[in-house]
């Protein structure tokens, strides 16, 4: 890539930087969908899978359809500016419904949230490098003494994984790459077209969203390794709340595919569908950790 292209994309690349720092830390309360009268209001708070700004407009038509037919309370979106800003949030019990990564899941588990659903396919659920084109990097040797990006060392899929896989195939992480954690997933892929990263990590939906909305770029870059499938994100709600409202939550998510609504909805979210899941069905997340903190590094302690 010349020195003029790096110029030119700098100013996206900073754009891009800054809709996840900027954007102020509040419930976003625009909906198409009729507001209630005299109802409770729970906030539903997605972890950080785009910007906030991306975020909102991901979700809010999913909130808007579920507040459609919810009986009894009334859901507010709101977005984190950051996963730090997010687990801050779900560790105070300010949210009452959720949807975070696994790791989050098992650490709001711990704080009194359920399970109600799981957020899209298990087998959509890994991680991948991404690298470009017209780079060096053919094996995962190439990146000893390189940066790599990820959205932020608590990330299950673009971060804990791919830094599994990098130690499975002989990298010590913690010493032998520059680990740079960068906010969001947009902004991981992003680094790569920039040249400022040998290599970036996300997964699928982001890199699916990004091809779609910054097709140019993403025709400069390829997915170089991808890791084993987990689990995928959940859906939770805070346990000293009515346990009907999360049925009626959860019937709404697993019958989007059958509307043709719901599919555009999930269509927006880059995912087939929602799936049923309990908080056993994160048990294997646990296992997963354990060796990841046993041999890569703790997950709150960047390396």
């Amino acid at each position: 890539m010349s020195t003029w292209s790096r110029l030119f994309w700098l100013p996206l690349a900073l754009v891009i930087a800054a809709c996840s720092e900027q954007v102020p830390e509040k419930p976003l309360q625009y909906s198409n969908a009729p507001v209630g009268q005299n109802l409770p209001v729970y906030r539903l708070v997605p972890h950080p899978l785009y910007n906030p700004k991306t975020l909102s407009e991901v979700m809010q038509p999913l909130v808007d359809h579920l507040n459609l037919h919810l009986k009894g309370v009334r859901l507010e979106l709101e977005t984190s500016r950051d996963y730090q800003a997010f687990e801050a949030k779900f560790r105070a019990r300010e949210a009452e419904i959720l949807m975070p990564n696994p790791w989050q899941t098992i650490q709001a588990q711990k704080v009194g949230y359920k399970v109600l659903a799981m957020w899209g396919e298990a087998q959509d659920f890994k991680g991948i490098f991404i690298v470009r084109k017209d780079g060096t990097v053919k094996v995962p040797a190439d990146l000893r003494g390189k940066a790599v990006s990820y959205p932020s060392p608590t990330a299950l899929a673009a971060a804990i994984m791919p830094q599994y896989f990098l130690h499975q195939q002989g990298i010590k992480v913690s010493s032998e790459i520059n680990n740079l954690y960068v906010g969001t997933q947009e902004s991981s892929i992003m680094n790569v077209y920039m040249g400022t990263v040998a290599a970036g990590a996300t997964w699928p939906p982001p890199w699916r969203k990004f091809q779609k909305d910054h097709a140019a770029e993403a025709s400069q870059l390829k997915i170089i390794w991808e890791t084993p499938p987990l689990v995928n994100n959940s859906v939770m709600m805070r346990s000293d709340l009515d346990p009907a409202i999360g049925q009626q939550i959860t019937q709404m998510l697993l019958a989007l595919p059958e509307t043709p609504e719901g599919r555009k909805i999930l269509e927006r979210l880059e995912t087939s569908r929602f799936g049923a899941a309990n908080d056993a069905s994160y048990d294997v997340v646990r296992d997963y950790i354990a060796r990841f903190e046993r041999d890569v590094r703790f997950i709150e302690q960047q390396p």
